[in-house]
């Protein structure tokens, strides 16, 4: 049950901070920067509201998921695209097991790693046709047309 809550709590991070910078025209940083204060403030109140376990990686999977709620229309426009990589940020950081103790930044690399990783599948899904046009003429070129 806390990995389903983790879930959407990745989920609510990255679209609402989303929803907020374009929508409602506050802008990336402060759209992340309030929401993650009210997310932080509200657990600060209320550390016992949750158990432990919920009470310590609440805050830091909504901050790190406000990082990838932070990307650019221009970039990203899909809620679905967003649900997803905020999806991929909590499971990374969930069986992450320690990897990025001791380094700073760890969690913008892994909504860096996570809109990243997402945003690439998308346009390998999208493209596919393209890509494997692309793929078979370069093999072509390679091995020549097989006659």
């Amino acid at each position: 049950m806390n990995t389903f809550i983790l879930i959407i709590t990745g989920i609510l991070g990255a679209t609402l901070t989303y929803f907020v910078s374009e929508h409602l025209r506050l802008g990336a940083v402060k759209a992340s920067a309030l929401l993650s204060l009210i997310v932080g403030l509200f657990f600060y109140a209320f550390p016992n509201l949750l158990n432990g376990y919920l009470s310590e990686h609440l805050p830091i999977v909504f901050v790190g998921t406000s990082f990838i709620g932070m990307v650019s229309s221009k970039t990203l426009k899909s809620y679905t695209l967003l649900a997803i990589a905020g999806s991929l940020f909590t499971a990374i950081y969930i069986t992450k097991n320690h990897v990025f103790d001791g380094y700073g930044g760890a969690l913008g690399a892994l909504a860096f790693i996570a809109l990243l990783t997402t945003m690439g599948f998308a346009f390998v899904v999208s493209n596919s046709t393209k890509i494997k046009h692309k793929v078979v003429l370069v093999w072509q070129r390679v091995f020549g047309s097989g006659e």
